[in-house]
């Protein structure tokens, strides 16, 4: 059919014919060209489909199993309160009698080389020193103040033996009175002399001492044992 026969078309007027230009081909429908392009394109291979959705679903298993996670909460360890410790109660102290005066009895005092500890007060000064009282071979007591002759160093009752050697490098048969502070040794079964010049027990058997321990009068009556004067 041609142009002149159609049926006119007033939203597709023909075109005009101009003499010397010749009629060009009418242009393609918008929907003819679209299929057009659309089957001019290539779809993608089916095996690189697959790849491309099963590296999408790996790449999700990944961010989802990396992801972070909230810590667990522990619960703190169980405090097991500990049973109080014992504190071992503190010594008594020591209670000591106060001479001049009664001090002990014979009944205390019965084994040779037994001894007792007691409180002298000096009558003229008013100072109390610790002193000592033993039961003598022979029966005899003697009495003497447990601090250094002209010093402050308190002396020592040593009837261990072992100890006697060992400290005071002091090898002997029976105990013996130790001044710790300078090693001096005084032998109670022997006699030296005093300042005054007069023989008192506790001869020095070694070290620097100058004089025996300062003695104490010591007396009986019935069982009580009492301390008199310094000399």
């Amino acid at each position: 059919m041609s142009d002149e026969n159609k049926p006119y078309d007033p939203f597709k007027p023909t075109q005009p014919n101009i003499p010397g230009v010749p009629i060009t081909a009418r242009p393609r429908s918008k929907t003819a060209s679209s299929k057009f392009r659309l089957s001019e394109m290539q779809m993608p291979p089916k095996w690189l489909t697959v790849t491309i959705v099963a590296a999408i679903v790996v790449g999700i298993g990944v961010a989802w199993l990396s992801r972070e996670r909230p810590s667990e909460e522990v619960a703190p360890a169980p405090v097991h309160a500990s049973a109080p410790i014992a504190v071992a109660a503190a010594a008594p102290a020591e209670q000591l009698p106060t001479g001049p005066g009664e001090i002990a009895t014979t009944d205390e005092l019965e084994r040779v080389w037994s001894s007792k500890r007691f409180i002298y007060r000096d009558q003229s000064t008013g100072d109390q020193t610790k002193a000592i009282v033993i039961r003598m071979p022979g029966g005899n007591l003697w009495g003497f103040l447990l601090r250094e002759p002209f010093g402050t160093c308190d002396l020592e009752y040593v009837t261990d033996l072992q100890k006697l050697e060992k400290q005071y490098h002091y090898r002997a048969e029976h105990p013996m009175v130790g001044d710790p502070c300078n090693r001096t040794v005084f032998d109670m079964t022997r006699y030296g002399t005093n300042s005054a010049g007069r023989l008192v027990r506790g001869q020095v058997a070694q070290g620097s001492a100058i004089r025996p321990p300062l003695a104490i009068e010591i007396r009986t009556s019935g069982k009580q044992v009492i301390a008199g004067r310094m000399e």
